[in-house]
């Protein structure tokens, strides 16, 4: 284990760890931006693996073209997903843990929701998969746990190899984390159970709220199993830009556009949770009155 200055860190430090100038970086459409540019600052390639509804938002990895992977060093995963809320199946981390043992490539997975869940189904880790300690560096933070945005501080675990190649970049680049932020985050390493559940009770009925509200308005989404975000297809006629543009304009709510996440995520907008029950209500009560509606 590594601890990190932020799980962000960590990952962006990655890809000066495990990519030389020229290699390929897969990664997944939609996804965290990061990934992206952080390849790029790497002076690494980076090429997007389409991740949509169609496949529950897990990227078709035997759909990669040999030439892309005959060059690609490392797969980049997030479950639960931003900006989407997925969880992958148990059979689709089988199925990266063999991909990447087949072609020689490193799993980077980014768990930083891996505690925000609803109706007790807690997502896995790769690394609880046979093989997965093989082929996987895991990235971890206590932002979204125990809500310590801001405080910088995470982990990294995994494949021995990996994370100490990732400790010899950072050894050179940063000088670790504040050591009263350590000390304060034990207790709640200690003792985690209360302070979660308790947080997800509070988000699952944010969750709701939001979530039976657009539907109420003609959209028919799922509710997402984890994470504090919401995925949701725009109005037809519309770009992702162009109905956040509107929304703003004309009832005062701020969501993300989903072409922000990448190619994939073009028709789509992702509404965040982290705000109280009276507020996410209120921004209901303003589409509904002034009729923005899925159809």
């Amino acid at each position: 284990m590594i601890s990190l200055i932020g799980s962000k860190e960590g990952i962006a430090h990655s890809f000066l760890a495990f990519l030389d100038p020229g290699d390929i970086a897969l990664l997944p459409d939609p996804g965290y931006p990061a990934y992206h540019v952080n390849a790029l600052i790497a002076g690494a390639i980076p090429y997007s693996v389409p991740a949509t509804a169609e496949t529950n938002y897990e990227p078709e990895l035997d759909k990669i073209p040999s030439d892309i992977l005959s060059k690609a060093k490392i797969l980049f995963l997030n479950y639960p997903s931003n900006p989407t809320g997925a969880i992958a199946s148990d059979a689709f981390y089988e199925r990266a843990i063999a991909f990447a043992k087949t072609h020689n490539i490193l799993i980077c997975m980014d768990l930083a929701y891996s505690e925000v869940y609803f109706e007790g189904q807690r997502p896995r880790s790769i690394l609880e998969f046979p093989g997965g300690k093989d082929v996987a560096i895991e990235f971890h933070t206590l932002s979204k746990t125990f809500n310590m945005t801001g405080w910088r501080i995470g982990m990294a675990v995994g494949n021995t190899e990996a994370v100490q190649i990732l400790g010899k970049i950072k050894t050179n680049m940063d000088s670790g984390i504040f050591k009263a932020i350590q000390e304060a985050v034990i207790p709640a390493l200690r003792h985690p159970n209360d302070f979660i559940e308790k947080q997800n009770r509070i988000y699952q009925h944010r969750r709701d709220i939001i979530v039976d509200g657009l539907n109420e308005l003609g959209w028919n989404l799922a509710k997402p199993k984890a994470t504090f975000y919401i995925w949701a297809p725009v109005p037809q006629g519309k770009t992702s830009e162009q109905f956040t543009i509107d929304l703003l304009e004309q009832t005062g709510i701020l969501v993300v556009p989903g072409s922000g996440y990448g190619k994939f995520g073009e028709g789509f907008f992702r509404i965040s949770i982290t705000t109280t029950e009276a507020r996410l209500s209120e921004a209901i009560q303003r589409l509904k009155h002034h009729m923005i509606r899925y159809r």
